[in-house]
């Protein structure tokens, strides 16, 4: 199976030697050069200003709308059934560098799934009571900070910060001991509404151009000392990745299946119609400098308890507005069995069950100089597409 089928087609910004950063359509083990599709004519009638095409960011382009967006990746998909691709739009993805996607004003991080929010609340608060009052009335999220969201492969530094021993009343500072991924997905904002509009549920699809992977890294012994009463900030900020390529919600279409029933009813606002949630399996591996991966987490997007709808509907309901590139991530993706646990918080139950990894290694968090790997796939009969991953070592600070 390659990620990068004729039914997917994602858009991502790519640069060669000497090139500047531009848009391009991942197929196979290539890259579609679109602006070189473009000087040759081959969007005529459906792009009016190829200069979208090279730009070093997707945002301009994904304004022209999902009507031209759409459009061009059809005729894209149409010259790869036909055999008409020129030579001279083909570069191979082993040459080529990627960069971010889109430039991201703003982003959001949800806490949507009830898995992983109820691991935590056991963990953390009462095991018999785990989830907080609001939890099943609304999408809890925070804002996030957009700055240090960087793209695959972009090493990520343990960070320093205050962290509160067990034995000592007083905090220390020092380097993160307990530095942790989440497993998440992120959804980008392809139309830009106005300042005291509400998104409705209905109208939310309009709004989402597409998806990536996303690690949001998660210092786990700076939060704790710091997240009451606001909630995460120094044990979040210093760094988020994401997957280069950006898997349209077209290509998703195949995959929609009913999220989980919603107990109790939730308001007027947040309610929906339709299938909302998407089947999307997922998995991390965690590499060793010099070692082999181990998967230790095999997950699914179909567990989300609140939908990316109901998510912008919630985020919008008030009249905050959002912008095109922004970003806005699910939070961690957890199933009903351990192995699904979409964190490290959760997978060693906060440092108390190690993690057997191949050769006879362990983890409790992770350490320097380990790789996080995230993959993400869907499959439905004969159509088959991937995201690709997203990578990221971390290196002492």
């Amino acid at each position: 199976m390659t990620d990068f089928s004729i039914h997917n087609l994602p858009f991502g910004i790519f640069s060669t030697a000497g090139t500047s950063p531009r848009a391009g359509i991942a197929f196979e083990d290539k890259i579609v050069d679109l602006p070189a599709l473009a000087a040759l004519g081959f969007f005529e009638g459906i792009l009016s200003d190829a200069s979208t095409l090279a730009q070093p960011v997707l945002n301009d382009f994904i304004r022209l709308g999902k009507k031209t967006t759409g459009a061009l990746r059809l005729r894209v998909q149409e010259l790869l059934r036909a055999g008409e691709m020129p030579e001279s739009a083909w570069v191979a993805q082993a040459t080529a560098q990627m960069h971010l996607p889109v430039a991201i004003g703003d982003y959001t991080d949800f806490y949507s799934s009830i898995e992983h929010a109820t691991n935590v609340g056991k963990m953390f608060r009462d095991p018999d009571n785990a989830l907080l009052p609001n939890w099943r009335h609304l999408p809890v999220g925070y804002h996030g900070r957009a700055s240090s969201i960087v793209v695959s492969g972009t090493p990520v530094k343990r960070p320093f910060g205050q962290v509160k021993p067990k034995d000592s009343e007083l905090p220390v500072y020092q380097a993160s001991a307990r530095l942790d991924f989440e497993l998440e997905m992120a959804f980008i904002i392809g139309k830009d509404s106005e300042m005291g509009q509400q998104i409705s549920t209905a109208e939310a699809e309009d709004y989402i151009f597409g998806m990536v992977l996303f690690n949001d890294w998660s210092a786990r012994d700076i939060q704790n000392w710091e997240y009451v009463p606001l909630g995460p900030f120094l044990g979040k900020n210093f760094a988020s990745s994401i997957s280069p390529w950006i898997v349209t919600m077209e290509a998703l279409e195949p995959f929609r299946v009913a999220g989980p029933e919603q107990q109790p009813a939730v308001l007027p606002y947040l309610q929906y119609e339709g299938l909302k949630n998407y089947d999307i399996r997922l998995e991390v591996s965690l590499q060793p400098e010099g070692a082999a991966e181990s998967v230790i987490c095999r997950s699914n997007f179909r567990y989300m308890y609140w939908n990316m709808c109901q998510q912008l509907a919630h985020h919008t309901v008030n009249g905050c507005n959002v912008r095109v590139g922004d970003m806005m991530a699910s939070g961690t993706i957890s199933g009903h069995e351990p192995d699904s646990y979409g964190s490290m918080l959760e997978l060693s139950w906060s440092g108390t069950k190690p993690i057997a990894l191949e050769g006879g290694d362990t983890r409790t968090f992770i350490q320097n100089n380990d790789t996080i790997i995230m993959r993400g796939y869907a499959e439905k009969g004969e159509v088959q597409l991937g995201f690709g991953a997203v990578s990221g070592k971390v290196v002492p600070a």
